[in-house]
């Protein structure tokens, strides 16, 4: 484990602002976007809502943009009437959407749907509860995901062009939708990075000093994860047995198989975290393991657990999937492995671990100069606001 000395954060959600606040940040510029998204919260919302405004508003121009939601129901005339474009953000049909939707398109305004996985297209349902773990014995998990994707692709079909997070996404929301689709990746905001910067330069200043154990931290504790975990679960028992100096850190909960339950003294559970004190116990470990089932629905997600590990200066191991495949050159600024390569893939890193300031410093910096927020403006503004946005390099879409 590496030492460092980056205390905890007290964290509150910088996004509990009252309606009239965000109203007036949307009325805020000549060119004005506002974002919808039924309720905020810490994942979904904080990456495809609250970052792009960030953006839009410190370094935009003349930018107006907001975030609304169902709470706001009683004010969302007010917003459409203000707003040049619309941004609808995973949201599931209903009759306050059917409203707004229509009232903008009435007006000649264009319509965005933005979203960061494959949950649009009943065709994949069993292929997502199956990846997801859910029981598909009981008619009730039918009857509700069935629900909630087809009220997702509902809202998708009423838009006029949609987002996501990579390429292999964006091409099946163009061949379910027919909509023109473009990739606005996932990245870090500000906060991640004010707190990922000192634990990065304490690393670097202290030679990456570490304890003397070696841990191995994964950050996707739910029980959504189980056939992901159970990928890697019998390769972490090995090397666990192999060296005694290696130890397991999870953030959240899974069950112990694959014979792990024989290491339980060496195994660390964190609660789930906020994402701010999220990076800084990323930061204290040696290895960041993304095991993912390789599938449909898995080749949608981002790789956003490869750049917030980097932005600390901590290695990941990865499933190829199409996100991590495109953003870790293997040996270079981190690992791949196939599901059966784990083992090879831990012992190999392992074995560098004298390399590992190089390395670490390679991930870091091509995260920050591809994920930074600082460095996102341009694709945003393109894609956002179409004809409306300033001259720049043409940008293509998928289905144009």
């Amino acid at each position: 484990m590496f030492l460092v000395n980056q205390p905890v954060h007290a964290y509150q959600d910088p996004w509990n602002i009252p309606f009239e606040t965000r109203f007036r940040e949307l009325c805020d510029g000549a060119r004005r976007v506002a974002y919808f998204y039924e309720r905020p919260d810490t994942s979904t919302f904080r990456y495809r809502v609250y970052n792009m405004i960030q953006v839009l508003r410190e370094l935009g121009s003349d930018i107006g943009a907001g975030f609304f939601g169902l709470d706001d129901r009683e004010h969302l005339n007010r917003v459409v009437d203000a707003a040049d474009v619309i941004v609808i953000c995973r949201t599931k049909y209903n009759q306050h959407v059917n409203q707004m939707i229509t009232r903008a398109k009435l007006q000649g305004k264009r319509v965005i749907f933005d979203v960061d996985d494959l949950v649009f297209n009943t065709d994949y349902a069993h292929l997502i509860l199956r990846t997801l773990d859910q029981s598909i014995e009981a008619n009730e998990t039918w009857d509700h995901w069935f629900g909630w994707i087809g009220r997702m692709g509902a809202t998708l079909r009423m838009c006029d062009a949609a987002i996501g997070t990579n390429s292999y996404l964006a091409a099946r929301l163009n061949e379910y939708s027919g909509l023109p689709a473009s990739v606005i990746p996932n990245f870090l905001n500000k906060e991640q990075l004010a707190i990922s910067d000192p634990i990065y330069r304490e690393k670097v200043q202290g030679g990456f000093k570490r304890n003397g154990y070696i841990h191995i931290g994964y950050f996707s504790g739910t029980p959504t994860h189980n056939h992901d975990f159970a990928m890697v679960a019998k390769a972490l028992a090995t090397i666990m047995r192999e060296d005694s100096r290696v130890r397991l850190l999870v953030v959240g909960f899974l069950e112990m198989k694959g014979g792990l339950e024989a290491f339980a003294e060496r195994i660390e559970f964190y609660p789930l975290h906020d994402f701010i004190n999220l990076q800084r116990l990323m930061g204290l470990v040696e290895i960041n393991i993304v095991p993912l089932l390789d599938n449909g629905f898995t080749n949608c997600k981002s790789e956003l657990k490869y750049f917030e590990a980097a932005a600390v200066g901590t290695l990941t191991i990865a499933t190829p999937i199409h996100s991590y495949a495109s953003a870790i050159v293997n040996g270079e600024n981190g690992f791949i492995s196939s599901s059966s390569g784990w083992l090879d893939a831990i012992r190999n890193l392992i074995q560098r671990l004298d390399d590992y300031p190089r390395l670490a410093q390679v991930a870091h910096d091509r995260s920050i100069e591809r994920y930074g927020w600082f460095n996102q403006l341009e694709l945003i503004e393109q894609t956002v606001f179409g004809h409306l946005a300033k001259p720049c390099a043409t940008l293509t879409a998928i289905g144009q």
